[in-house]
């Protein structure tokens, strides 16, 4: 059992709504207190499992308090870094940072790069993607840069073309070509697993692989190449807070030889360590 509190997107709501409501425009007051443990809202694989490796191997002798949240979504974990309800977050790349805070108003920003997660494209109807018959289904994640990331994935992989220079911000609406005709189903990146018995193929995020049973290195029909990809998984906090000690802390133990260790001999090549 993963020694981390499960948290909801409900319930970091509501603790968003009560810290709105009893802290009578004390914000900066609670930015500034750096005396209680540092809260970090995590996927749950693998970010909350090395963030759970920290807390058990590596923090006390810091001297860092540290507590993890598993959040579901990839959109509570900014929201409540951003109001407070955490401290900080991991589970997104800069790309997908960068659209949120555009598309959001939000001031969060990258502390330090961790791991990448290799987009893979899944099936449980063929061994190959040159198998996919024309006027197949592949399900996509619905969010702009993982959406665009999918699409670029096929494209790497000859499945369909896109415009020149649409990059993450790839819709279908942007394919030139698609000799295979085939259909886009845009659904939430967490559901995306289970979406395999009811579609030809999907493209899954990793952190949703794993947590799926799924083994990128093995399973994928296609896989995101690891080099010179920024796409890397980053830990990160609201503007202002990068120089917490606590923050500073974690940020040294995530990107210590004994995290890149256990990632390495946790996850099998699924999650690549880039540092």
């Amino acid at each position: 059992m993963r020694n981390t509190a499960k948290i909801t997107t409900a319930v970091l709501a509501t603790g968003a709504l009560t810290l709105g409501l009893s802290a009578c425009g004390s914000d900066k007051d609670a930015a500034s207190d750096t005396s209680g443990p540092l809260v970090v809202a995590a996927s749950p694989v693998p970010h909350a499992e090395i963030l759970t490796y920290v807390k058990d191997h590596l923090a006390q002798k810091a001297g860092l308090d540290l507590e993890v949240k598993e959040v579901t979504d990839y959109v509570t974990p900014n929201t409540s870094t951003e109001d407070g309800s955490v401290d900080a977050n991991f589970f997104q790349t800069t790309p997908y940072l960068d659209d949120f805070n555009k598309k959001r108003g939000t001031h969060i920003v990258s502390v330090v790069d961790v791991h990448l997660e290799p987009l893979g494209l899944y099936s449980h109807k063929v061994d190959k993607a040159a198998d996919l018959k024309s006027g197949a289904t592949v399900a996509v994640p619905n969010d702009t840069v993982n959406e665009g990331r999918a699409l670029q994935l096929l494209a790497a992989n000859g499945l369909i073309k896109l415009k020149d220079g649409v990059g993450t911000t790839a819709t279908p609406a942007d394919i030139t070509e698609n000799p295979k005709k085939l259909k886009f189903k845009e659904l939430e990146a967490a559901t995306t697993p289970r979406s395999l018995d009811d579609v030809d193929a999907a493209v899954v995020n990793g952190n949703y692989a794993i947590e799926a049973d799924l083994k990128p290195a093995k399973d994928a029909l296609v896989l995101e190449s690891a080099k010179d990809n920024p796409n890397n998984n980053l830990f990160a906090v609201k503007e202002g807070n990068e120089d917490d000690p606590r923050v500073k802390k974690l940020a040294k133990l995530l990107t210590s030889p004994e995290v890149k260790k256990f990632i390495e001999d946790t996850y099998d090549g699924a999650v690549l360590p880039s540092f």
